[in-house]
């Protein structure tokens, strides 16, 4: 089965694997990955980084290369490989001249189909890990999401650390890896993608024989849960220089159209250097260097939220003035040019992303699991345009409601300091 757009295409092998690519005529590179729909959310406590833990593995070798030798044959054809590690899946990606594309599905699938997962590698690369986890954690800016995450989903996966806990990571063997890979790793949860200089016909001519063969150990999955928000405050005592924190609630899924008007509320807010916060914080009142908004969407949960780091003694004053300006915009203080004004942000955004090989490959393979189709970026803006005032005013009201926000300070703070009256959006 094959489908065509004007520049993409999707086939479906005969075992449920998709492969999808994106020609770009004006390209000279191409990139490449292997995606498997699975990632931090779907791992069950004790197995909390097992995901995160074979991407690492996954370049230390395989059947038929060593580390070396996968390193040795990206470099002389100048490509550059990587993978990452998300909620809710993985992907093992490179990119190369168009002339190497070849090699690189060559290489790219070795690592991802025929990983040794030896066991001295695995020993060191725990301890790589280890020190991974210990960066993040030194890494305040950083830890303070994760805390936050914690706490705003608690007792679900989808609030866990992608890297895990050095816990967690320390009791992950081989044979549990094995036992993971073949059991979750199945042909409907694997997309192959490419975008750049790329022929659809010689893609899928090369990863059917390879791919379609594939199959799970038992045809098992695990169902995934929608994750249940938790409210109030949580504090981490740390001798730092600042307090950092994290505020927010419940904002759309990916999957929901309400998140364009999420996505312009939080430009409005805190999504660039005209924004409120920003303006007023920073601008205004000198309160704090680094300040802004942030989302994270998921197949079927979302939140938005505030990030600042400051002075101890400027932690209430900035709650202060996060909870005004959420307010004024709560109450309908947007004008049409403030809408406008996101509006072209995020567009300029959307079409300067689309110049990059990876930022299309990327796009079509996250759009191919939430909707299992192409969405082009003239349906993506026109669905932005959209967006009314009143679309914006009711998101902030429903992420920022009383009784339904949440805080984290990670710094030299102690609850009783706090001011919670910050919490309060009435």
């Amino acid at each position: 089965m094959v489908k065509a757009w004007t520049m993409y295409r999707k086939t479906v092998l005969d075992n449920g694997i998709r492969i999808i690519s994106e020609r770009l005529e004006h390209l000279k590179s191409v990139s490449l990955g292997i995606w498997v729909n699975r990632g931090s959310r779907d791992e069950e406590g004790p197995e909390n980084g097992i995901s995160h833990f074979i991407e690492h593995m996954s370049f230390k070798g395989t059947q038929n290369r060593t580390s070396l030798q996968i390193a040795k044959e990206l470099d002389a054809i100048g490509g550059l490989s990587n993978a990452f590690t998300g909620k809710e899946n993985t992907c093992f990606h490179g990119r190369v001249l168009g002339k190497h594309f070849a090699l690189l599905s060559d290489i790219l699938s070795d690592i991802f189909l025929n990983p040794t997962f030896d066991l001295d590698d695995l020993e060191r690369e725990r301890q790589v890990i280890f020190q991974e986890i210990n960066m993040m954690e030194d890494s305040p800016d950083d830890n303070i999401h994760v805390l936050f995450n914690y706490f705003f989903w608690p007792d679900h996966p989808i609030g866990m650390s992608v890297l895990g806990t050095g816990q967690t990571v320390s009791t992950i063997g081989k044979e549990t890896i094995l036992r993971y890979v073949r059991k979750f790793y199945s042909p409907r949860e694997i997309l192959v993608a490419a975008a750049g200089n790329v022929d659809h016909e010689s893609m899928v001519a090369y990863f059917k024989p390879l791919f379609e063969p594939a199959s799970s150990e038992d045809g098992s999955t695990r169902g995934r849960s929608a994750p249940q928000s938790n409210a109030g405050v949580s504090v981490h005592f740390r001798d730092l220089e600042q307090v950092h924190i994290c505020l927010g609630g419940e904002a759309p899924s990916q999957a929901n159209n309400r998140r364009f008007a999420a996505s312009i509320f939080s430009t409005i807010l805190g999504g660039n250097m005209s924004s409120r916060l920003f303006q007023e914080i920073r601008e205004n009142r000198g309160l704090a260097y680094s300040v802004y908004s942030f989302q994270s969407a998921y197949i079927d949960a979302g939140l938005l939220g505030v990030y600042v780091a400051t002075d101890h003694r400027n932690v209430n004053p900035s709650l202060e003035t996060i909870q005004r300006e959420v307010m004024k915009i709560r109450n309908g203080d947007i004008s049409e040019s403030d809408l406008a004004a996101a509006k072209e942000h995020l567009i300029g955004g959307i079409y300067l992303a689309s110049e990059s090989a990876d930022n299309r490959m990327i796009r079509i393979a996250k759009n191919e699991f939430v909707f299992e189709r192409y969405v082009s970026h003239e349906e993506l803006v026109s669905n932005l345009e959209q967006v009314t005032v009143d679309e914006v005013v009711e998101i902030a009201q429903d992420t920022f409601r009383s009784g339904r926000v949440s805080l984290t300070t990670l710094g030299p703070m102690r609850e009783e300091e706090l001011d919670k009256g910050c919490l309060q959006f009435n």
